[in-house]
Formats: C-alpha cells, sequence, structure tokens
C-alpha cells in the first residue's frame, strides 16, 4: 500500500501558519442564495461534439434507442406548434416565472433542489424509550424515522449518482441531437415566441426533459419519500420548457423518455454498491473496539447519551466511481499518533487552546464550515461553492452536467476512502482525549482520524481547480480553510487535518485525471 507519511509537530504547526496566511476568503454562508434570479443559460459553445464523450456507465451513447422524429413539416409537427403558440398566448407572471427560474440551467436548479433535499432529511433518529436508535429503512421509507438520513456519506453518495446520471443521459441527448438535427421550433415558425437564449442546438430530444426524466427517476432510489414532490418539479420543467419556445412536446417526450432509461442504469448499481449494508451490525461495532484495544490504542466511543452507533462503519466497502475497491486500501494513509504518545498529547493541548479561548474570526470560521446536522453537509457546500463560479462561465446543459459529476464522484470517492481510513483505526475525539475541550459546534459521531471536512475539501479543490485554473488559489484556500475550522471547532486534531486534506487531494487527482480523459477538453 502507498502510505501517506505521518507529519510531525513541526509540519503540524507549518500547517496550521499556511492556513491562517489564506484565509483571506470571506466567510459569507449566503453562497447559495445568490443563485435566485440569474438570466437564461448563454452557453459560449453548445458542445456540438458532447454525443461522443466519455461516459460513466453508459456503454455507448445510442444503448438506450431514440426514434426518429416526425418532420418539421408534418401534421404531428403543426399540432406541437399550435401547443406552444396556445400556452403563450395564455401565460401568467407565475408562468413567466418558472420559465425563467428553469432557463437558468436545468443542471444548476436540479442541484439545488438536491440540496434542499439533503438538508431535509439530515436528521439523526431520536432514541427509542429502551435507549437504542431507530435506524431508517429503504423498504419502509415512510415509517419514523424517515429514510434517508441523508449523513455526509449518504449525501456525497447522492450527489454524485444524480449528476454522473445527468451526465451521461445528456451526453446520449447529444448524440441523438447531431443525428436527428431538428430545429428548435422557434427556428421552424417565427411567429413562436423565445423566451430563452436562441442557440443552434437541436431541440429533439429536449436537453430540460432529459435532466427531469432522469433526476425524478433516481429520485426514486434516493429519497423515495420525495417522488411526488419531484415529479411535479419535473413536470414543471417541462411545461416552462415548452412554453419558453424552446422543445415541442414531442421533444419533451423522447427527452424524459432517455432520461429515464439513463437513470436504470445508475440505480441497477446503486442497489449494488454496498452502501445498502453500510450501518453495519453490534458484532462489527464491538468487533472495532475490542480491535482496536487490543493494539493498545484508546479505542473512539459515541459521546452522546444514550451512546449512539456508529454512522456508516462500512461505508469505506462501497463501490467508488474513479477507481477500484483496492486502491481504496492503497489510498488510505498510515496511522495516526499513538493514544499513549507525546505527539497525541501535544495535538490535544493545540485543540484545547483553540477552544477555551475562542477569537470572533475562529468562531465564524468554525460557524461557516459546520455543516452539520439540518444543513445540505460538505459535499454541498462545496456544490453551491462550484455552482456558483459555473454560472459565470457560461458552459453548456452538457458541460455543467459533466462538470458538477466530476466534482461529485470525487466527493463521493473522498468520502469512502475517509471512512474506510476511520473505522480502520478508530481514533477517539479530542473530546475523549481531553474532558476540558468543550467542542463549539456539535461532535460527529464517528471516528477522529482522518478529518472528514479535510478529506471533502482536498478533493473539491484539485478538480475545481482543474475545471477552473483561475480559481486555483482560491479553491485550495477554501479547502485549508474548512480544514483548520474542525481544529479551531475542537472537533478534529491538527494531523486528522492535515492528513486528510492530502488524502482528498490524491482523491481528486483522479477526477482532474478523467478530465483529461473524457473528451470534453480536446
Amino acid at each position: 500500500m502507498n502510505h501517506l507519511k505521518l507529519i510531525d509537530m513541526k509540519k503540524t504547526s507549518l500547517f496550521i501558519i499556511a492556513i491562517f496566511s489564506l484565509l483571506q476568503y470571506s466567510c459569507n454562508k449566503n453562497i447559495s442564495n445568490r443563485t435566485a434570479n440569474l438570466p437564461a443559460l448563454n452557453p459560449s459553445s453548445v458542445d456540438v461534439n458532447a454525443g461522443t464523450w466519455k461516459t460513466v456507465l453508459l456503454s455507448r451513447p445510442d444503448t438506450f434507442a431514440v426514434a426518429a422524429p416526425a418532420a418539421t413539416n408534418s401534421t404531428a409537427y403543426a399540432a406541437d406548434l399550435n401547443e406552444i403558440k396556445g400556452y403563450q398566448h395564455n401565460l401568467t407572471d407565475d408562468d413567466h416565472e418558472k420559465i425563467n427560474y428553469w432557463a437558468a440551467g436545468g443542471v444548476l436548479r436540479w442541484n439545488e433542489i438536491m440540496r434542499g433535499l439533503v438538508a431535509k432529511y439530515n436528521l439523526p433518529p431520536y432514541q427509542n424509550l429502551d435507549g437504542t436508535y431507530p435506524a431508517p429503512s429503504s423498504t419502509n421509507p415512510f415509517a419514523y424515522p424517515l429514510f434517508p438520513f441523508s449523513n455526509p456519506p449518504y449525501a456525497a453518495r447522492a450527489y454524485a449518482y444524480i449528476s454522473a446520471a445527468q451526465y451521461d443521459a445528456l451526453v446520449a441527448c447529444w448524440y441523438y441531437k447531431n443525428k436527428y438535427n431538428r430545429p428548435a421550433p422557434y427556428k421552424v415558425d417565427s411567429s413562436v415566441s423565445v423566451f430563452v437564449t436562441k442557440t443552434n442546438l437541436p431541440s429533439y430530444p429536449s436537453e430540460a426533459a432529459v435532466l427531469a426524466g432522469v433526476t425524478a427517476e433516481m429520485i426514486k432510489l434516493l429519497f423515495p419519500d420525495e417522488i411526488a414532490s419531484i415529479q411535479q418539479k419535473a413536470q414543471e420543467q417541462e411545461l416552462a420548457t415548452i412554453e419558453s419556445g424552446a422543445a415541442t412536446r414531442s421533444d419533451v417526450t423522447a427527452g424524459e423518455a432517455l432520461g429515464r432509461l439513463v437513470a436504470q442504469q445508475f440505480i441497477t448499481r446503486g442497489r449494488a454498491d454496498k452502501a445498502g449494508a453500510a450501518i453495519g451490525t453490534p458484532t462489527i461495532w464491538n468487533g472495532l473496539v475490542t480491535q482496536t484495544e487490543a493494539a493498545g490504542q484508546t479505542p473512539w466511543f459515541s459521546l452522546e447519551v444514550p451512546a449512539r452507533p456508529p454512522m456508516l462503519p462500512l461505508f469505506g466497502k462501497v463501490i467508488p466511481f474513479l477507481f477500484d475497491t483496492n486502491t481504496v486500501v492503497s489510498l488510505r494513509p498510515g496511522p495516526p499518533p499513538s493514544t499513549g504518545s507525546d505527539q497525541m498529547k501535544q495535538e490535544t493541548e493545540v485543540v484545547y487552546n483553540y477552544v477555551k479561548n475562542p477569537s470572533r474570526d475562529n468562531l465564524q470560521t468554525v460557524q461557516f464550515w459546520a455543516d452539520g446536522a439540518g444543513t445540505y453537509t460538505p459535499a454541498g457546500h462545496w456544490d453551491a461553492i462550484a455552482a456558483e463560479d459555473f454560472v459565470s462561465q457560461n458552459y453548456s446543459e452538457v458541460r455543467w452536467a459533466r462538470n458538477m459529476a466530476l466534482l461529485n464522484m470525487s466527493l463521493m470517492d473522498a468520502g469512502i476512502v475517509c471512512w474506510s481510513t476511520k473505522y480502520y483505526y478508530f481514533n477517539p475525539r479530542p473530546t475523549q482525549m481531553n474532558s476540558s475541550i468543550k467542542t463549539l459546534t456539535g461532535i460527529p459521531n464517528f471516528p477522529a482520524y482522518i478529518s472528514g471536512h479535510s478529506t471533502f475539501s482536498g478533493a473539491a479543490s484539485v478538480i475545481l481547480a482543474h475545471i477552473i485554473p483561475a480559481n486555483a488559489s482560491k479553491y485550495m484556500a477554501l479547502a485549508q480553510q474548512a480544514s483548520i475550522s474542525r481544529v479551531m471547532g475542537g472537533i478534529h486534531y491538527p494531523s486528522d487535518c492535515s492528513v486528510g486534506l492530502q488524502v482528498g487531494q490524491n482523491v481528486g487527482t483522479y477526477a482532474a485525471q478523467r478530465a483529461l480523459t473524457d473528451g470534453a477538453e480536446q
């Protein structure tokens, strides 16, 4: 295995100093609020050759057949045009608002909706009267506790599956657009009004409907309680697309069907990727304690009252997207400081010094990156950062999807490597080593080494720097800020964070390598 060498205290100190020198970016947590009112997507390139890009799961872009559309001089097409004109004759202010909302970009809007779902379901179950804890069940998602508990690993996986499925579906969509080359309705009939940006991109099948179909279908797996509400959103997007003059009913029907078919590939993978068994069993939980004590180390234990089972101890065995399971093991770093060592005592003292008298700036940093229960988690935080920056890049829908897929696959795989490491070493939190440490935010219910925030952030910073090189220093600074915030908050030791950041960067490199070979940069 290619283990990372554990940093010594001198390097840990340099890590902390370097982070403070880079905290030049304001802790303004209104990232996701700044995309509320946006102009229509205006791509600098429609990426006409995107139908040839490398897909994630589809073996080829025409895996699922899409029938040839009716000719634009046919009676059926004339009926489609009349439907658009009928809608446009009676548009209300509410209709225009929905058209404008979806015109800003379907990938963007669905990602925002996903972040909202993650925050809604990111609530740990309350204990039973006997002191045990119930677990959400995908076989009975409407019973308490509702399925899923969208904790950080689950959320990262959900974002990845949605984004990767959207990307594959849009590559297939672009393939058929080029194959059939049916122009947008406003190009066929000048009396059709257009409320979106005009481009030369063929309209069949509709990319908006592909996104609606693939996302609605994926929600059945990931957030089954939300099927009805998401279907309403999908119908809203499709109707807004027709009303805007961008697509006909037949464009939309073909697009939705294609999206739902592509989703089935990802649903099949998701049902077999071992995430369903990640919760483990009491026998496994107890075995981790025994194994750690046998190695002469202090094991992690839950500080909640009553003690809560550890969060997803087998998530490290989930099948990743960017590499195989053997690579997960090779990316696992070397061990943390021994719990009886001087280095552990020194690092615990560093944490104590942060929390005993926190500065206002430190408190702001801790809260900005807290991403705890009821939030869209660290992965969603990085999605929000990326979305805001992508808006200014004028990407096409398919490039938006490709970039979000790269980001979210790296975040999911970072979570897998991180959780593999956490439960391999089962290292205690600083609050266990020194009861005087009072955290400035909640204590996560899983082992300390390595820091999840640091691993997620390291991965995100590398792939985002690849996508937008001009922002590379910004992404690194944000990643380092996210990382040190966990030491400032009393949740992690410095080595948890510095090693986690490096492990995340190693994962992000795999995403960047994929980006170089997927055809989108040629």
